[in-house]
């Protein structure tokens, strides 16, 4: 059983509003909201700073660089998992979706290799009871890689499997749709020669004739059958946003165009982008903005990505620069909203009754600071 916990004097940032007030948790679910102090013994004083409901991470590819810190190196599994919860957690992220990548565009991916150990090591973590954050499972499948379908179904049928992404890299599309930025990614992170790359490139392009198709109604078929969230991955054209709708989807991860975020958005999905892709000022492939997305209140879902803390940055970033009009909407993009997606209802705001996951935020303008965080009433940072 948690202890009971009052968090006092705090801009608490509800579903609405921001209430100067109190925040009562027993036995780790939300008690009470309500304005003004209290002169309850052993209330903590949060000084005036906000308390936010915990982050809900749904895509995040952090893991992978604490298990392969450089090329060549294999750090020890969990003390690599426990290293990233620490990270996780330290940037107000209370739930979070790691994703794993079900096959890749590289025969040598170190996400392949690496997959089985970073899921056996967040068990033996979870198990443990070592774990700041709730860690679920999203699995990136890459529909044209030969054995996405063997490794899914490995994994398909853990229960903490909540997420699947449908992913297809094949050069000239999606992700990149300018091969000049393809070949300078590639090869910059595989070494390729101009006659390598050029293989490589007609290797994937026949992968993706061969298998995308059947590939994409098996993972969609064995998903829906299970009442796993799908995701559609770096949609670039209506006609992608289309497929996705067809397939029963419910997030555009990072669409790559103004055009397929639109679509998308008026379809019915979420929308989520890349809070890096809002702190540097746009997309690192040349893809669309996320500035821009939300200045046409298209963007629903702030993710991470690859930096942890990108999350408070970017959610205070939408609402001083105007593009979301209140914080309470801001902070729907790393909380509420994702948590809908994903049929977590438990948790994703400040509110009696739901979970008492919580962060504290303290204002230092351009720079917000996670200063505290709580996981069911169980203070974690």
């Amino acid at each position: 059983m948690t202890e009971d916990l009052i968090l006092s004097n705090a801009r608490v940032v509800t579903a609405d509003e921001i209430v100067a007030g109190t925040v009562r948790v027993r036995d780790g679910v939300i008690e009470d909201v309500s304005a003004g102090p209290t002169a309850a013994a052993g209330a903590v004083d949060l000084d005036g700073d906000y308390l936010l409901p915990g982050f809900v991470e749904l895509h995040t590819d952090n893991m992978e660089k604490h298990f392969s810190p450089r090329p060549g190196v294999s750090w020890p599994a969990v003390p690599a998992a426990l290293a990233h919860d620490a990270q996780i957690a330290a940037a107000g992220i209370t739930t979070v979706f790691d994703a794993l990548a079900v096959g890749d565009v590289h025969k040598n991916s170190s996400r392949v290799q690496e997959l089985s150990r970073m899921a056996d090591a967040l068990q033996q973590a979870r198990d443990a009871g070592m774990l700041r954050a709730e860690h679920l499972l999203h699995l990136r499948c890459e529909v044209s890689h030969a054995n996405v379908i063997e490794i899914f179904e490995q994994y398909v049928d853990d229960a903490k499997v909540r997420l699947v992404s449908l992913m297809d890299h094949t050069p000239g599309q999606r992700q990149f749709t300018r091969m000049e930025k393809y070949k300078e990614y590639y090869q910059g992170k595989y070494g390729f020669s101009d006659e390598a790359l050029a293989q490589f490139i007609e290797e994937k392009l026949e992968a993706q004739k061969r298998y995308s198709a059947p590939h994409r109604e098996i993972l969609v078929r064995e998903s829906h059958a299970r009442g796993i969230t799908l995701a559609s991955h770096d949609d670039a054209t209506t006609e992608h946003v289309e497929e996705a709708v067809d397939n029963g989807v419910s997030v555009s991860e990072f669409p790559t165009t103004i055009a397929a975020a639109k679509k998308a958005h008026g379809a019915g999905l979420s929308v989520l982008m890349g809070a890096p892709n809002l702190v540097l000022g746009g997309s690192h492939s040349g893809n669309v903005s996320a500035m821009e997305l939300a200045r046409e209140d298209v963007l629903d879902i702030l993710s991470s990505d690859y930096v942890p803390s990108s999350m408070v940055i970017g959610l205070f970033r939408l609402w001083r620069e105007g593009a979301k009009a209140t914080l309470p909407e801001a902070v729907a993009t790393v909380s509420r909203t994702p948590a809908r997606v994903a049929g977590l209802d438990d948790r994703g705001e400040i509110a009696a009754g739901k979970r008492a996951d919580l962060v504290r935020v303290t204002d230092r303008g351009d720079a917000p600071v996670v200063t505290g965080v709580w996981r069911e009433g169980s203070r974690i940072i």
